[in-house]
């Protein structure tokens, strides 16, 4: 299959105009994401199509993934359009509201909804105070985050790092927000830099990186662990308790990409493969190679109390350059 956009832009006009067809609870559908952010839409030879669709009632599901071919799938989110309904609580939505603003495409309408709301949305949304007031709960969040880690005795286990990447994305977004909208996961450590640089705090995309890992590993040293995260991520696919992120249609969209671009491969290796061998357990049969690299890395029993004394400082940095943010606009 030969992707162009203009071949995922054909595919995702005719998934709308199938469901509306098909579902006549759909308000709107809106195109968002890479396909209408990005200049380079591949990553690894692999792309997603993001759709949004409102419906009239709550959905019986909020996500859904279908696969379209190895390189490409669908990833639909499903909301009430009483999710919408208060325009002040969307603009300080860093994830729906700022993707609403973001110019994204409208494929279906039903009686302007798309206008009006998106109207409503973007009305004050770039207003120091209403930036501000998204970015402050993501770095307080994984302020709570850090306190809780640093209580815990135990060992690190999959569960422990899971909360411990959920502070980090938390805390990069809440930089990253200041200046356009959240990072998605295959894009932050590819994007995260401009967005320092911008702020005129680069050290904070670095120090993103140091918190992934204590050590600078080379390349070949994470491409001899792919084996055995693809073959994790493909256990893990099987499961119906999995968490849906890690569906089958995504273990290529995570892998090649994180093979072909090194700069993706700390985060998105990292994140991926701790969630899968937490939905695993500890009879999963790349359970050891994931320890050998959590030793790598510096997030093993020995080295992680080193590493949440880091996050402190970068969570240190992170709240000064939000301050100063607000002091330069006046809040």
């Amino acid at each position: 299959m030969r992707i162009t956009r203009d071949t995922l832009m054909k595919i995702a006009r005719d998934t709308a105009a199938q469901r509306a067809r098909q579902d006549r609870s759909l308000i709107c559908i809106y195109l968002t994401g890479s396909l209408v952010l990005e200049d380079d839409i591949l990553l690894g030879g692999t792309t997603d199509i993001d759709l949004v669709m409102i419906h009239d009632h709550e959905p019986a599901q909020e996500r859904e993934l279908v696969r379209l071919s190895d390189e490409v799938h669908l990833d639909i989110a499903h909301y009430s359009q009483t999710r919408y309904a208060r325009a002040r609580a969307l603009r300080l939505d860093p994830w729906i509201g700022s993707y609403l603003r973001e110019d994204p495409i409208c494929l279906y309408d039903l009686q302007h909804w798309f206008e009006f709301t998106q109207a409503n949305v973007s009305a004050q949304f770039n207003l120091p105070e209403t930036v501000l007031a998204r970015c402050r709960p993501l770095a307080e969040r994984a302020r709570q985050a850090w306190l809780d880690l640093s209580q815990q005795q135990s060992a690190p286990d999959p569960q422990t790092l899971l909360v411990y990447f959920r502070a980090l994305a938390d805390a990069a977004n809440a930089i990253a927000c200041l200046d356009g909208p959240p990072l998605t996961e295959r894009r932050m450590l590819l994007n995260l830099p401009a967005r320092a640089e911008a702020l005129g705090r680069p050290g904070l995309a670095a120090g993103l990186v140091d918190l992934c890992s204590r050590q600078e590993l080379d390349q070949d040293t994470w491409q001899s662990f792919a084996a055995d995260w693809t073959a994790s991520l493909n256990e893990v696919s099987q499961l119906n308790s999995r968490p849906q992120r890690l569906a089958a249609c995504r273990v290529p969209y995570y892998t090649r990409a994180a093979l072909a671009v090194p700069a993706v491969m700390p985060w998105v290796m990292l994140r991926t493969w701790t969630a899968a061998e937490a939905a695993l357990g500890k009879n999963s049969p790349t359970r050891n190679r994931w320890l050998e690299l959590t030793h790598l890395t510096g997030l093993d029993r020995e080295q992680f109390p080193s590493q949440i004394e880091a996050l402190d400082a970068y969570l240190d940095s992170v709240e000064e350059t939000l301050d100063l943010w607000a002091q330069k606009f006046g809040i």
